[in-house]
């Protein structure tokens, strides 16, 4: 249905007809008969594409011409008539026989714009005639015909849709309404609202969620907009509503929310209903006949607020067509509400999963710097496949791991999460890179057919300073040398994860201090305006150029490089999440590392006391001399008691003093409470009170026993 502009309404400059909070326009004044000044228009609302009007009305001037002004017919008129018993019909015979006939106006009831009087009269004084006691500038004027509410309501309508939380659809409904059919409005909600199939828990209550009236900066004179007016007796609509209303069951508010339509507020069940909902004394600032509507809000399964649509003593009141627009407004606003609580939980789930998926903060092992970042692909999809993992590894070791799941849905999340999971037990057991994508691919085979994914895993070590690479059909890391040369580190590609009855091969590489590596998914590097190998050509330029701003010797900040990694994406270049990690390798000197193997014998603990004390105070630490000679003997002695092979000891300085002590016995111990005639089992519980922190890892060939110490 195509809506054409009306003929009486002229398109002010700079103002939008169909703007659904109805502006104020001016109306054009109409032009003069021989010379003889036409009286001025009443000033009417905007109204978007209301048909061509059939005939304008005639004003006799005091010389007798005549100029047209206005229109006519027998449309019906949308507003009161002067005694407030309702709406009027004009009868198209009656008009055109007692055209220029007055009707008497009750004795001090103003005329309100709109009514019978507002129709064109002859003679001189037809403007007084018309509105009763001079037109008032600014005021809204009712709706005239039934095409004009349709409209609005059609305006209206539309600009709540266009919501999609709660409170843009519940101010759509306050912009829409005021002052086009309103001058105030107070929204009720219930509190909590229910999600979908939820059954509410506990009584019925309503929260204020928004109020909205005229505000008064429209008082100021724009082009094409005039001044709201300001009543002689101000009614109290800015002091309305309370905060918080609980309905009894039985009461009246009770029953005219279950009656669901929309009811004027002097009918005896909305009067007792209002000190209900507006709390004591709130009854009295709402105006008096039919100036109020109270509309229940009612979703998909039940009630879930009321709106009161109030209008002020200056200006006409409701008639009964006005209830059938605020039932529409009240429809399609609980409708709308409904959607966006059920969007919301939905927003929130996602972003409970996506947060629950990925590491919440990154661990900080000996040697090595992180910093990361995930950017998923769109706000309203915030849950993909793509994952990013540092898992600490026995002997100061770290496992850096990065991949991405095929599709951007929940069940891809949900997938990820599983290898993501599969990954941190199996670097538990402190795999090999390419035995962990071996199992990686088992799992994902055992998940479906159709579950493919990309991996890269690589474990640094910042004693020997190299780090071991696999790769499953990932994009190539990138490395970021000290004197700012970025190298694209070449690492076999491999068959993606899931495809089954391939072999993975990992790689040794330089891990020089000073260096950064950056791992990160195909969201980075590939969009629909660059392929892959583009992209990470960008990416290694980008980062070539960072490192030049801080010189040769410095290294970039990490996470200032992460920022200008994430700016080279352009506009279009969005289609995909985007995980990304970057790992600075600071090392350990060899300086600051102690390492002996001992005989698994009786005197092993003994040459272990020794062994530290001299490292100490090499060191200069000779402070923690005895709390390291207790523990490192109690944990030597416990690992030689079970162990075939030599155990080995090395104690490394960082900014904490860290022990290692291995073995090849693979049961870890477990701290326990001795017993008073028990002779051992008391070793542990001492690490545990004077350490730091302390754990037991599972090796390949055993595990290690560690603790920290502070140097400080």
């Amino acid at each position: 249905m195509t809506e054409h502009p009306t003929s009486f309404e002229r398109p002010q400059p700079g103002v939008d007809p169909t703007d659904p909070r109805g502006a104020l326009l001016r109306s054009p004044a109409p032009p003069s008969a021989q010379g003889v000044e036409a009286p001025t228009a009443l000033p009417v609302q905007a109204r978007s594409g209301d048909p061509t009007p059939d005939a304008t009305p005639v004003v006799q001037s005091s010389s007798g011409t005549t100029g047209r002004t206005g229109r006519t017919g027998n449309h019906k008129d949308m507003g009161m008539n002067p005694a407030g018993t309702g709406p009027e019909h004009s009868q198209p015979a009656a008009a055109e026989q007692d055209t220029h006939r007055p009707r008497p106006v009750p004795e001090g009831v103003p005329v309100q714009p709109g009514g019978e009087e507002d129709r064109p009269q002859s003679g001189v004084g037809s403007e007084e005639r018309r509105t009763g006691q001079g037109a008032v500038p600014g005021r809204p004027t009712p709706m005239r015909r039934d095409g004009d509410r349709l409209r609005f309501v059609g305006a209206a309508t539309r600009r709540i849709a266009r919501g999609i939380d709660l409170d843009e659809i519940v101010m759509g409904l306050c912009r829409a309404t005021v002052p086009t059919f309103s001058d105030a409005i107070l929204v009720y909600l219930r509190d909590p609202l229910p999600v979908g199939d939820e059954r509410p828990i506990g009584p019925l209550v309503l929260r204020l969620r928004r109020s909205d009236r005229i505000p008064q900066q429209e008082r100021d004179l724009e082009d094409g907009i005039l001044p709201v007016p300001v009543p002689e007796n101000p009614t109290e609509l800015d002091a309305l509503g309370s905060e918080l209303c609980e309905v009894q069951p039985g009461s009246a508010l009770a029953e005219v929310l279950r009656g669901v339509r929309p009811v004027f507020t002097d009918t005896p069940a909305a009067r007792g209903a209002l000190p209900e909902l507006l709390g004591e004394g709130g009854e009295f600032a709402v105006p008096t006949g039919r100036r109020t509507i109270l509309a229940p809000l009612r979703g998909r399964r039940r009630v879930i607020g009321a709106a009161l649509f109030l209008r002020r003593p200056d200006r006409i009141p409701f008639d009964p067509d006005d209830l059938l627009v605020a039932a529409q407004l009240a429809t399609h606003s609980a409708l709308g509400i409904d959607k966006a609580v059920l969007y919301g939980r939905e927003a929130y789930i996602a972003d409970e999963l996506q947060r629950t998926m990925l590491p919440e903060t990154l661990p900080r092992p000996t040697g090595v710097r992180l910093a990361s970042r995930y950017l998923p692909a769109a706000e309203t999809a915030r849950v993909g496949g793509d994952w990013y993992d540092a898992i600490p590894l026995p002997g100061s070791r770290v496992a850096l791991v990065v991949g991405d799941v095929m599709g951007h849905s929940m069940t891809s999340a949900a997938i990820m999460g599983q290898l993501r999971t599969t990954a941190q037990t199996l670097a538990g057991l402190d795999l090999p890179p390419q035995e962990v994508l071996h199992h990686l691919d088992e799992q994902a085979q055992r998940l479906g057919t159709d579950r493919m994914a990309t991996c890269l895993y690589a474990v640094y070590d910042p004693v020997s300073h190299r780090i071991t690479i696999a790769n499953a059909g990932h994009p190539p890391p990138v490395l970021l040398h000290l004197g700012g040369r970025a190298e694209v580190l070449r690492v076999p590609p491999g068959a993606p994860i899931g495809v089954g009855g391939v072999d993975f091969e990992a790689v040794e590489l330089d891990a020089p201090a000073g260096a950064t590596l950056l791992l990160y998914t195909d969201g980075l590097v590939e969009s629909r305006l660059r392929d892959v190998w583009t992209g990470i050509e960008q990416l290694r330029e980008k980062l070539a150029a960072t490192a030049q701003l801080t010189g040769p010797d410095h290294p970039p900040p990490l996470e200032a490089l992460c920022d200008e990694v994430l700016d080279m994406l352009g506009p279009g270049d969005r289609d995909d999440d985007i995980a990304l990690l970057a790992a600075r390798f600071d090392g350990i000197a060899p300086s600051d590392v102690a390492y002996w193997f001992l005989e698994p014998e009786d005197a092993a603990p003994g040459r272990a006391r020794r062994l530290a004390r001299r490292a100490l105070s090499r060191w200069g630490m000779e402070d923690l001399t005895d709390s390291v000679e207790l523990l490192v003997s109690e944990v030597v002695t416990n690992a030689v008691r079970y162990a075939t092979r030599p155990v080995t000891l090395r104690l490394l300085r960082t900014d904490v003093l860290r022990c290692e002590v291995g073995d090849d016995v693979p049961q870890l111990p477990r701290l326990r409470q001795a017993r008073a005639t028990d002779e051992g089992g008391r070793g542990l519980y001492l690490v545990n009170r004077l350490a730091r922190r302390w754990g037991a890892t599972r090796l390949s060939t055993g595990k290690v026993v560690w603790f920290e110490l502070n140097t400080s």
